[in-house]
Protein backbone atom coordinates (compact mmCIF):
# COMPACT_ATOMS: atom_id res chain seq x y z
CA UNK A 1 0.00 0.00 0.00
CA UNK A 2 0.99 3.77 -0.76
CA UNK A 3 3.42 4.74 2.07
CA UNK A 4 1.30 8.07 2.48
CA UNK A 5 -1.70 5.87 2.98
CA UNK A 6 -0.81 3.47 6.26
CA UNK A 7 -4.35 3.53 7.25
CA UNK A 8 -5.50 1.88 4.09
CA UNK A 9 -4.95 -2.14 3.13
CA UNK A 10 -5.53 -3.42 -0.36
CA UNK A 11 -8.30 -6.16 -1.04
CA UNK A 12 -8.02 -6.93 -4.91
CA UNK A 13 -8.93 -3.98 -6.92
CA UNK A 14 -10.37 -2.16 -3.67
CA UNK A 15 -9.01 -0.10 -0.82
CA UNK A 16 -10.01 -0.72 2.81
CA UNK A 17 -9.98 1.22 5.72
CA UNK A 18 -11.75 1.45 9.48
CA UNK A 19 -12.13 4.29 11.31
CA UNK A 20 -13.56 5.08 14.75
CA UNK A 21 -15.06 7.92 15.88
CA UNK A 22 -15.27 9.33 19.25
CA UNK A 23 -18.95 9.07 18.93
CA UNK A 24 -21.86 8.37 16.97
CA UNK A 25 -22.42 12.01 16.20
CA UNK A 26 -18.80 12.40 15.30
CA UNK A 27 -19.13 9.53 12.65
CA UNK A 28 -22.13 10.91 11.06
CA UNK A 29 -20.49 14.30 10.59
CA UNK A 30 -17.10 12.47 9.03
CA UNK A 31 -19.89 10.95 6.65
CA UNK A 32 -21.26 14.02 5.61
CA UNK A 33 -17.98 15.27 4.74
CA UNK A 34 -16.97 12.50 2.94
CA UNK A 35 -19.91 13.15 1.13
CA UNK A 36 -19.36 16.28 0.09
CA UNK A 37 -16.12 16.01 -1.20
CA UNK A 38 -17.04 12.93 -3.10
CA UNK A 39 -19.91 14.79 -5.22
CA UNK A 40 -17.58 17.57 -5.15
CA UNK A 41 -15.02 14.34 -7.13
CA UNK A 42 -18.20 12.49 -8.38
CA UNK A 43 -16.43 9.85 -6.95
CA UNK A 44 -18.21 7.71 -4.47
CA UNK A 45 -16.66 5.17 -1.79
CA UNK A 46 -19.09 2.54 0.09
CA UNK A 47 -19.60 3.29 3.46
CA UNK A 48 -20.79 1.08 6.11
CA UNK A 49 -21.78 2.57 9.78
CA UNK A 50 -21.53 0.60 12.77
CA UNK A 51 -22.08 3.19 15.96
CA UNK A 52 -18.92 4.88 15.92
CA UNK A 53 -17.09 2.44 13.33
CA UNK A 54 -17.27 3.54 9.45
CA UNK A 55 -15.77 0.91 7.34
CA UNK A 56 -14.92 2.49 4.07
CA UNK A 57 -14.11 0.97 0.76
CA UNK A 58 -12.95 2.80 -2.41
CA UNK A 59 -12.53 1.55 -6.08
CA UNK A 60 -13.05 3.17 -9.61
CA UNK A 61 -16.27 0.53 -10.64
CA UNK A 62 -16.45 1.72 -14.23
CA UNK A 63 -12.61 1.52 -14.37
CA UNK A 64 -12.43 -2.21 -13.39
CA UNK A 65 -10.17 -1.25 -10.64
CA UNK A 66 -8.23 1.15 -8.66
CA UNK A 67 -7.17 4.96 -10.20
CA UNK A 68 -5.16 7.87 -9.19
CA UNK A 69 -8.93 9.55 -8.21
CA UNK A 70 -9.17 6.49 -5.12
CA UNK A 71 -6.31 7.76 -4.03
CA UNK A 72 -6.89 10.86 -3.56
CA UNK A 73 -9.98 10.49 -2.22
CA UNK A 74 -8.21 8.34 0.42
CA UNK A 75 -6.26 11.19 1.62
CA UNK A 76 -9.22 13.65 2.05
CA UNK A 77 -10.99 10.82 3.78
CA UNK A 78 -7.82 10.65 6.11
CA UNK A 79 -7.48 14.51 6.80
CA UNK A 80 -11.55 14.59 7.81
CA UNK A 81 -10.92 11.55 9.71
CA UNK A 82 -8.03 13.07 11.86
CA UNK A 83 -9.97 16.18 12.08
CA UNK A 84 -12.06 15.20 13.90
CA UNK A 85 -10.14 13.24 16.47
CA UNK A 86 -10.72 9.74 14.16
Amino acid sequence: MDKNLPEWRREGDEIRRTVTAPDFPTAIRIVDEIAVKAEELNHHPDIDIRWRTLHLTLTTHDKGGLTDLDFTLAAIIDDIAAKHGA
